[in-house]
């Protein structure tokens, strides 16, 4: 069954934007965290417990109430995005983007649902359970490159769309990194994605993109991944594809979440630094990824 998500593309890019800060409905609330610990090769460690983790809120320590790792039966459950961008400018890409996405389908067994955001000019949104990836196959071949690009809206789309899924989030975004007909800028695309819970990945194809621009578009991609704990890869070729996908499937099976109920209890909506660390000493030298901070709930009245 095909889930389609109403959500109006008006109200996602002009809703709480004056300063670009998500506001967030209420009350006391489990904060989670997917993280992912590198080792100086930049392999997945696995195998961690929740005593080999310290989790510091501006500088405050906190006490875990959730731990899971990657497919185990106590994992939060697994919601998929994919972004793909089939504007004009990706024209000489398409073919290419669109295989690289149904690949990467075909591996994901674990997902409750896929949720596809596909753009050009205009933003189309619906979400697909596990009997209907077929049909998300047949979406993705049917389309055409043609149109202006509106990448920063679509990740307003998918962000809006996805903050009442419970579980780990995960979003794909295949795109060349350009934006030419977006209401919603970089910054406010960027402020909306560190707000998230969502850990994203993407997939740029800069290869026929004008090379006055290739570098900010890479370095854009870069900034959305990194800030939320993902990456970003710039495969060249279907060899080099496979490798990057090699290492995201090590990395989400290998993907922790941890959860905690901040104890500053104070609903302000403000920006709450976050670090992850690791306890153990042996693991010194291996990397955290995740996303660094997330905006509190906020409350009218509550004191600052």
């Amino acid at each position: 069954m095909i889930l389609p998500i109403l959500v109006g593309l008006g109200l996602v890019v002009t809703s709480g934007l004056a300063e670009a800060q998500p506001v967030y409905r209420t009350g006391v609330e489990l904060v989670h965290f997917g993280v992912t610990v590198v080792d100086r090769k930049g392999t997945p460690v696995s195998g961690l417990t929740v005593d080999d983790f310290e989790v510091v809120e501006r500088g405050t320590p906190q006490p875990v109430w959730y731990f899971a790792q990657g497919d185990a039966d106590d994992a939060r459950p697994l919601h998929l995005g994919l972004l793909f961008d089939c504007s004009g400018s990706m024209t000489e890409d398409l073919s290419f983007s669109r295989s690289a996405a149904i690949k990467f389908l075909n591996t994901q067994e674990r997902a409750e649902d896929i949720t596809l955001v596909d753009f050009d000019t205009e933003v189309r949104a619906a979400r697909f359970g596990p009997r209907d990836f077929p049909r998300l196959v047949e979406r993705l071949r049917s389309r055409k490159p043609d149109g202006w690009t509106a990448l920063y809206d679509a990740l307003g789309v998918y962000l809006d769309g996805s903050q009442d899924q419970t579980g780990q989030k995960v979003l794909v975004i295949y795109t060349d990194g350009g934006d030419t007909s977006s209401t919603m800028s970089f910054a406010e695309a960027l402020s909306l994605i560190k707000a998230s819970d969502v850990t994203v990945y993407a997939v740029g194809f800069l290869e026929h993109q004008p090379s006055s621009s290739r570098m900010e578009q890479r370095l854009r991609l870069q900034q959305l991944a990194e800030s939320t704990g993902g990456q970003a890869i710039f495969p060249m070729s279907i060899k080099q594809l496979d490798e990057a996908y090699d290492k995201i499937f090590q990395e989400l099976n290998a993907r922790y979440t941890l959860g905690y109920v901040s104890t500053d209890r104070r609903a302000d909506g403000a920006w709450r630094e976050v670090e992850v660390r690791l306890t153990r000493p042996e693991l010194k030298g291996a990397k955290v990824r995740t996303r660094r901070g997330y905006f509190a709930p906020y409350r009218p009245g509550s004191q600052p």
